[in-house]
């Protein structure tokens, strides 16, 4: 008898405590809750994280092709101008060649100026300056005068032949020390620009290179944080599974204080009833054992599941907001709980760890619009929603707020784990 009193007080007690810490700090599940909400958060950094990274690895790669690209171009950009510098090393041999038939034709057109020369002089009188008619007309006879004839044609025909020697030398030597010149430039010019694309193609490296250290810069920050986010998930992970653990010794020693107190209650009844009529004790301890089979969360009150839903549609749109319970914003669980005292049903709990037990479960072959039903999100029935019918729920998500969501998209078709639980 003593137990009963001290379980009984011990239940009273323990649940004027919740009801006391709901209202005076956050109770487990709103802890629970708010793990779970930094932990999606955290999670969603951390995702952003590694496609950031993806996108890095990416560009790095595409920069190491780029690299290799213009080592390629460098490489074979140098073997050009190697074999352009080797060309003009040619050209410049070739020109000390060419020059040096040069001299030989200078030499040759100044023999020629010095032999023509000396032919004009001998025509000369005292140094003066006679031409050829002057020197026909003043022969002294016939005889001399055939013999001046035959003499300046003959001066005559050799001047011809070394002017035109003359003449083809020096268009020689002009045409070679054009086309020397015109080579020596166009080498020259092509060298240019062997060293300025050397040039532009090593400063286009040097960029790319400067580039992909900076994106290595930020590959190993971004390492760096995504081994941060890592550590704190799996600290919260580990804060989360305490919590768990914390909530289900609570709904363990809730659950027995409640049946301790259900099976005294049985007790008193079944002695008050075995003292007027045995056959009445009978039949009131048959009554009392279908009573303890009856779910101790049934909800009660006048309303109806439909209320509820319609109660539940006026809210469309209302945002999330983490442990909201009112028109300003609701989680999952908070607007199940408004939506319930607005369609006048009372509902005991306040969290979806609290919603598993309420009603009867149900197969989920055999839903029906009404129906509560449980998705496996951040952890085993992490959000909840009204069954609508036609593969569709209604609930508060944190990514659309109150909204009318299909069970048959990817997301929440793979969340859902088949628990469903009928109330009415």
């Amino acid at each position: 008898m003593r137990k009963i009193i001290f379980l009984t007080i011990l239940f009273v007690s323990f649940s004027s405590l919740i009801a006391i810490n709901t209202y005076a700090e956050p109770s487990l599940e709103e802890r629970e809750d708010e793990v779970s909400e930094e932990r999606s958060q955290l999670q969603e950094e951390l995702s952003d994280a590694e496609q950031e990274l993806a996108d890095v690895v990416t560009e790095l790669e595409t920069l190491d092709q780029e690299i290799e690209r213009l080592n390629d171009a460098i490489e074979k950009n140098e073997e050009k101008l190697e074999e352009t510098k080797e060309e003009i090393q040619a050209k410049e041999e070739e020109a000390e060649k060419l020059e040096q038939e040069i001299a030989k034709i200078q030499e040759r057109i100044d023999t020629r100026k010095d032999v023509l020369k000396n032919r004009l002089s001998s025509l000369q009188q005292n140094g003066g300056s006679v031409d050829y008619i002057e020197v026909v007309l003043g022969a002294s006879s016939f005889g001399d005068f055939v013999s001046r004839v035959s003499t300046v044609n003959k001066v005559m025909d050799s001047d011809k032949k070394l002017v035109e020697q003359h003449i083809a030398d020096q268009k020689e030597l002009e045409e070679k020390e054009l086309a020397l010149k015109d080579r020596m430039s166009e080498l020259e010019s092509k060298k240019e620009e062997m060293v300025g694309m050397n040039e532009l193609l090593e400063t286009q490296k040097e960029e790319t290179e400067n580039k992909a250290q900076t994106l290595e810069n930020k590959e190993s920050e971004l390492v760096a944080l995504q081994e941060e986010l890592q550590v704190e998930d799996s600290r919260l992970a580990s804060i989360q599974n305490n919590i768990e653990q914390e909530i289900e010794e609570q709904n363990q020693a809730v659950a027995l204080a409640s049946q301790e107190t259900s099976n005294n209650n049985s007790s008193n009844s079944s002695n008050n009833n075995s003292n007027n009529n045995s056959n009445d004790s009978s039949s009131n301890t048959n009554e009392s054992n279908d009573s303890s089979n009856q779910s101790s969360s049934a909800p009660s009150g006048n309303g109806s599941m439909e209320s509820v839903i319609q109660a539940g549609l006026s809210q469309q749109g209302t945002p999330y907001v983490w442990g909201g319970t009112s028109a300003s914003g609701f989680d999952c669980s908070g607007f199940l709980t408004w939506a319930f005292r607005q369609g006048g049903l009372n509902v005991q709990g306040r969290s979806t760890s609290d919603f598993v037990h309420v009603g009867q479960r149900v197969s989920s072959s055999q839903m029906q619009r009404g129906d509560l039903v449980f998705f496996d999100t951040y952890k085993k029935n992490g959000h909840i929603g009204i069954y609508l019918g036609n593969g569709e729920f209604l609930g508060a998500q944190n990514s659309t707020g109150v909204a009318v969501a299909s069970m048959n998209n990817s997301y929440w078709s793979s969340k859902f784990n088949g628990h469903v639980r009928r109330l009415q």
